[in-house]
């Protein structure tokens, strides 16, 4: 009786979300303006700092005051956990901030846009591409409202010391000012390193990269087929294939290869690259500011990720957030509105330069600030891209073994990346 009611509950709040969707999209009129503007008041949820996000929205409630939105800051470590557990008890916030690496987990929890209301070509033409992390063919799991594109972080001292004029546009090039940019002693051993490739404990986003790598070559690492998600990892044909994109990484930890230029001994790449011995760092643009504050009298500047030469496309990384509406909602008409306003207006925009990223929709890319950094910043976000990830831990875990028993030797590139497809596909199905 008790699971029959829950599920009762449960349908009653599905079809209340969609019903407040279908009046936020306009096909359905509700006759009054107070009702197509959304009414009272909903909750939302989120790891982002309140100093950051509460005085945004008391400008945008004042902007809309037939409702209000008001924001909770939870704790980044325990966040997951207190969603699940105010969802399971009734108490949990209309809407929250959702990141790409969550979307998957909450998946069933989330009161998914359909496309029959919010097709897919209007979400396309709305957002940059990062954001389709977040559609389905089952609908859209958030609406995006910021991304944090991957870009190259280089040192312009050690670049200037070595007659490298300009920072790699290509890997090809890439691959040229390895051997020039590090530096090594008698003995072999690194003083100064070109890249920190190669290895997974000391390098700041290893799989970040990897991924980043395995995109480039057209690999989605997970995508959805009739409602299945399903691991593209096995589709590694040709050429250019995934296992030869983990050899070149790894070659970067093979002292027998001239791309020879980082080891396990490096403390944290982030932390080499602001100590002023490593050329090229690969990180967020999020990172900016904690750069500039770690060594604020290093020189350095920030260029698009190195693509594959005569590539037909480009691709780099991305961490994207959305907003996402709970299925639990108490006013999905009022959250779905708000979600909607949120992400296309005024707030993105300063949300996004408060967070020191970039804001997801098409039209406020077209707004690039003319600082040294966001021009790159914003750039890299049209073409950057995400994934689905089932469970974050255990997918570090994939590529730290992918990685590691390369370069043990225990398996070679081709049945590390087997190995770590098949692995993907039982995180997928559990």
């Amino acid at each position: 009786m008790k699971d029959n009611f829950q599920i009762i509950l449960i349908f009653v709040f599905i079809v209340a979300a969609i019903f407040g969707l279908l009046v936020f999209s306009g096909t359905i009129p509700l006759g009054g303006d107070d009702g197509e503007l959304g009414q009272g008041s909903v909750v939302l949820w989120g790891t982002f700092r309140a100093e950051l996000v509460n005085s945004l929205l008391e400008e945008f409630n004042r902007e809309n005051p037939t409702f209000v939105v008001q924001y909770v800051q939870k704790n980044p470590d325990t966040f997951d956990q207190d969603l699940l557990e105010a969802l399971a008890s009734g108490v949990g916030p209309d809407m929250f901030f959702l990141p790409d690496n969550l979307a998957f987990h909450y998946k069933n929890k989330i009161a998914a846009i359909p496309l029959q209301s919010y097709s897919s070509s209007s979400f396309k033409q709305g957002f940059a591409g990062a954001g389709e992390v977040f559609l389905t063919s089952q609908g859209i799991l958030a609406l995006p409202i910021t991304i944090d594109p991957m870009v190259m972080y280089y040192s312009r001292d050690m670049l200037d010391a070595n007659g490298v004029v300009y920072p790699p546009n290509d890997w090809t090039e890439f691959l040229a000012v390895v051997p020039v940019l590090t530096k090594k002693d008698d003995t072999g051993k690194i003083g100064k390193s070109a890249a920190a490739f190669g290895h997974y404990s000391n390098v700041s986003h290893a799989k970040d990269i990897l991924s980043v790598l395995f995109m480039q070559l057209g690999n989605r690492i997970v995508k959805e087929d009739g409602g299945r998600f399903e691991t593209d990892l096995g589709v590694s044909i040709g050429p250019d294939n995934l296992p030869n994109a983990l050899r070149f990484y790894t070659d970067f930890a093979d002292p027998g290869k001239s791309a020879y230029s980082w080891n396990k001994s490096f403390p944290l790449s982030r932390d080499f690259f602001s100590a002023g011995n490593l050329a090229f760092y690969f990180g967020y643009a999020s990172e900016l500011a904690n750069l500039l504050n770690k060594n604020p009298n290093q020189n350095f500047q920030v260029a698009e990720i190195p693509q594959i030469v005569n590539s037909g496309f480009k691709s780099t990384g991305a961490r994207v957030t959305g907003l996402a509406i709970s299925a639990f909602s108490k006013n999905p008409n009022t959250a779905f509105i708000a979600a909607g306003k949120m992400t296309s207006g005024n707030f993105a925009a300063r949300l996004a330069q408060n967070l020191g990223v970039v804001p997801a929709r098409r039209d406020l890319l077209a707004q690039k600030p003319t600082d040294s950094f966001s021009p790159i910043f914003y750039a890299s976000a049209l073409y950057a891209r995400s994934w689905l990830d089932p469970s974050p831990k255990d997918t570090n875990d994939i590529f730290r073994k992918m990685i590691e028993s390369v370069l043990s030797g225990t398996l070679g590139p081709a049945e590390a990346v087997s190995d770590a497809s098949a692995k993907m596909s039982l995180l997928l199905n559990r």
